[in-house]
């Protein structure tokens, strides 16, 4: 009789470091391990892990960025609290204006244009969905790695060096892991910062996102679902310039709220600050490379982009999903997710997108963040004929959509 054989072994999980716990880091992470199974091992390192983090923004999610959640799992718990957009409007004019013609309106009122969702719901829920699924989310700052033939070795602080396959930097704006890279930055720091804030007003927003382009920037109002206390909410975002915006957080309540129902208008009625001022500088640029030896960059740590679209994650979920869908290409045909054709293929997907839609936001941004009347004229002109031209007009609601040009397998609502 012949001994029993030793069950075959599996082979080893190719292993992969996500850098930033955000909502990109967490969706990378979240489709890789869905998608790949027990062929993939997945980290993420965040020291904003060690404390519980309030963010006062919401999200805009694209027709495609809802499918992709959809499509691992998450939008069933997230849809309730997530406010349909089915019509935006664009007007040009200075705060003190009695009227505030609408120049440009599109919608549709059988498919949204967007979902807005705050901020910490997101994160949570993607936060909750990577732990069942065994993703490790360690509380840990990268503090450097070197890169060889056959893995890149990770340091972090308090840990021991991590040998993977791939890091990915989803470290933000300012990423460490692209300066420990020596990945060169082009761009410039506009004088302006974004403040964000969430606040009720007397009447219903009708799910109808506004786009004010006043002298000083643009101010959005992006409609969210209510409470049983404040039925009527909406998140903002202000765009002012250097100069003031010390002023404007150093202010009373009161004082703040004067201000907002100045920049509201009278459609929504009396407006009440429900949460602090938060203010972000404001930027655009673009990395010299999204990639580097067994590294990727993600989001924010490869193109910064103006909120004034607010595209900026969308475009940053577009990356995950390119990448995610290289990595699980490479895994199913046993090749190394963090080789160099992977890592090629990924940059060939997003540069060009990223290029276009910051040079759209930087143009829109220099174009009526002025009040000069030749070109408040020539845009108001510019708008109303877009807005009488059908063609134009569906064009534009599509890369508000996030529905213009090819898009990876999850955000056609593909598994990967």
């Amino acid at each position: 009789m012949l001994p029993p054989r030793d069950p075959p072994k599996r082979p080893p999980a190719w292993r992969i470091l996500i850098a930033g716990g955000g909502p990109l880091g967490l969706t990378l992470a979240l489709a890789l391990t869905r998608g790949l199974g027990p062929a993939i091992s997945v980290a993420v390192l965040d020291p904003g892990f060690r404390r519980s983090r309030s963010d006062p923004r919401a999200y805009s999610l694209s027709p495609g960025a809802v499918a992709m959640y959809r499509t691992l799992g998450i939008w069933s718990g997230i849809a309730a609290e997530a406010q349909p957009i089915h019509g935006m409007t664009i007007t040009d004019s200075r705060v003190e204006d009695a009227v505030r013609p609408a120049y440009l309106r599109f919608g549709d009122d059988e498919e949204p244009l967007a979902h807005f969702v705050e901020a910490d719901r997101l994160d949570d829920a993607l936060r909750e969905a990577c732990l069942s699924e065994g993703v490790e989310l360690a509380p840990d700052r990268v503090t450097g790695f070197e890169a060889g033939p056959n893995a890149i070795t990770v340091e972090a602080e308090g840990a021991v060096p991590r040998p993977v396959s791939l890091l990915v930097a989803c470290d933000g704006g300012r990423s460490t892991i692209r300066e420990l890279a020596g990945i060169g930055w082009v761009g410039r720091a506009y004088r302006q910062s974004g403040i964000v804030a969430t606040v009720a007003h007397e009447h219903s927003h009708g799910g109808v996102a506004i786009q004010h382009f006043l002298p000083a920037g643009p101010f959005a109002i992006l409609p969210l679902t209510g409470t049983l206390e404040h039925p009527n909410r909406s998140s903002i975002v202000w765009t002012e310039s250097e100069a003031r915006i010390g002023p404007l957080l150093e202010m009373g309540r009161d004082a703040a709220q004067r201000e907002l129902e100045a920049r509201f208008g009278p459609e929504l009625g009396r407006v009440e600050l429900l949460t602090d001022l938060y203010a972000f500088p404001l930027s655009v640029g673009l990395a010299r490379s999204y990639v580097g030896p067994r590294l990727a960059l993600v989001g924010d740590a490869a193109h910064r982009v103006h909120p004034l679209a607010g595209q900026g994650l969308n475009l940053g979920l577009g990356d995950v999903a390119s990448l995610a869908e290289r990595i699980a290409e490479a895994v199913r045909l046993g090749l190394d997710p963090g080789g160099e054709p992977v890592l090629e293929a990924y940059q060939r997907d997003r540069r060009l997108d990223a290029v276009v839609l910051a040079g759209a936001t930087d143009a829109l941004n220099r174009l009526f963040s002025n009040d000069r009347l030749p070109s408040r004229v020539l845009r108001d002109i510019g708008l109303g004929m877009v807005d009488r031209a059908p063609g134009l007009k569906g064009l534009f609601a599509g890369q508000a959509a996030g529905t213009a040009g090819r898009a990876p397998r999850l955000m056609r609502g593909e598994p990967l």
